[in-house]
């Protein structure tokens, strides 16, 4: 061993061990955050299964603080609002879940008994063939999920082709080859739903009215005229923004502006 060898060898020990107690330390404390909101999670469900709903609350949207999301934990809290009358906060958890997933049939269900509780009965325009196919079929999952399906694919259509590509049997080559074209189809129609769903979720921006009663304007001004109103628990589509006000577009059609106060985005 060299003289710069016996020099650096000290050095690299003392990296290594720097490195191994900072990786130590911050998947420790990983770990200790997420036990402890894992016990947050229960002890809030243990207080609402003793109808202690207020306090299940609180414990719920201290996790949510901490910065952990699930569609488990705001379909909770969707439920907890719900027991005690709150009709928009009971809402709004309720398309959070849905946003996280939107296979998550109980939400969904308990999603349209919340709304018989608003006020406010829209009715949404009709959709094309087109639409009802989007939103029935690729709007059931999450750009996540399409992009998780694009990667099965990518390694199903890898897999294939090299089995193809070193197979000698033409009767096996053959068959790997259309499985690998129909997995590559398929993957660019997942990578393709998978952007749009981005996109979608990048440009539309939902909100759901917490305001008991609120009137919408014709312009983003209090001295402009009053259009219609909208009560609690609606959910509308935000358009656009100028200070203070938001541009929202209802499910029937209407248009109209509201104080940002009146309302909080999904």
């Amino acid at each position: 061993m060299t003289h710069f060898q016996t020099q650096l060898q000290p050095r690299l020990n003392k990296a290594l061990c720097i490195v191994a107690l900072f990786l130590g330390t911050f998947f420790g404390i990983s770990n200790a955050t997420a036990q402890t909101n894992e016990a947050l999670f229960e002890e809030g469900n243990e207080l609402y299964r003793n109808n202690q709903f207020v306090e299940a609350i609180a414990l719920y949207e201290q996790i949510e603080t901490r910065g952990f999301v699930s569609t488990e934990l705001y379909f909770n809290l969707g439920n907890a609002f719900y027991k005690t009358n709150q009709i928009a906060p009971s809402i709004y958890n309720y398309e959070k879940a849905l946003q996280l997933d939107p296979q998550n049939q109980e939400a969904a269900s308990n999603l349209r008994f919340a709304k018989r509780m608003a006020i406010d009965t829209i009715e949404a325009l009709p959709l094309t063939f087109f639409q009802k196919l989007n939103a029935q079929y690729i709007q059931q999952l999450s750009h996540d999920q399409w992009a998780v399906l694009a990667v099965v694919f990518s390694l199903l259509t890898s897999v294939f082709f090299l089995l193809f590509y070193f197979s000698y049997r033409p009767s096996f080559k053959r068959t790997y080859f259309v499985i690998a074209l129909s997995a590559a189809f398929f993957l660019s129609v997942a990578l393709l739903f998978s952007i749009r769903e981005e996109r979608r979720s990048s440009n539309e921006t939902a909100a759901i009215i917490f305001l008991q009663k609120t009137e919408v304007y014709n312009a983003p001004s209090e001295t402009s005229a009053v259009v219609f109103e909208l009560h609690e628990g609606t959910k509308v589509l935000v358009l656009d923004h100028i200070d203070t006000w938001k541009k929202i577009k209802l499910a029937d059609g209407k248009i109209g502006w509201v104080s940002q106060e009146v309302l909080k985005e999904l």
